[in-house]
């Protein structure tokens, strides 16, 4: 396993508990936020009546150093319909922070660092040890695929997640691990 640093959210341990036979799913995102700091504060905030909040079980920042934010488990929420099975990956990106839903500002033109993406697939040669069911990976706009009214005009649809988005390096992730591109969506 890759130095993992753990940083565990104040709520983790409200999360529910799953055996790591129940995981079979890598989802990949990216915190579409400018940094690390920022993406903790988002994880912090209580959106749920059981106390907990939207994150994924990593983040990897733009140096390659990866965080665990909640143990593997753990359900966290970061894609919905999708939680019970997988485990998310965050990689901090821009993306389209800060203007996510703004039909004039959905390009995502950060690249990510190849140190993040270094980081990563490390990451994921090592899951499968501690997780024997994990064979699938896919990115978040593959399981969310959801068009919402833009913000700047309700007329106008744009995605409601569109990440890792159009530069994440699929195949030299896919090259690099064991896992495999999950075939359509459960």
């Amino acid at each position: 396993m890759p130095p993992v640093h753990p940083d565990p959210l104040p709520y983790a341990h409200l999360l529910p508990l799953r055996a790591p036979a129940a995981i079979d799913l890598v989802v990949v995102h990216c915190t579409e936020l400018p940094d690390l700091a920022t993406a903790r504060m988002y994880g912090e905030r209580v959106l749920y009546d059981s106390g907990t909040g939207n994150s994924g079980h990593y983040y990897i920042d733009r140096d390659g150093s990866i965080h665990q934010y909640v143990a593997a488990e753990r359900t966290a929420h970061h894609v919905r319909g999708i939680n019970p099975r997988s485990l998310g990956i965050e990689l901090v990106n821009s993306g389209r922070y800060p203007h996510w839903l703004d039909s004039r500002h959905q390009a995502m033109d950060e690249p990510y660092a190849q140190a993040q993406v270094d980081a990563l697939i490390a990451l994921l040669r090592a899951l499968p040890a501690q997780l024997p069911a994990l064979r699938w990976i896919a990115g978040h706009e593959e399981l969310d695929t959801e068009q919402v009214p833009a913000s700047d005009d309700p007329a106008r649809r744009v995605p409601r997640k569109r990440d890792p988005g159009p530069h994440f390096p699929w195949a030299e992730v896919l090259a690099a691990i064991p896992l495999q591109r999950l075939p359509e969506r459960p």
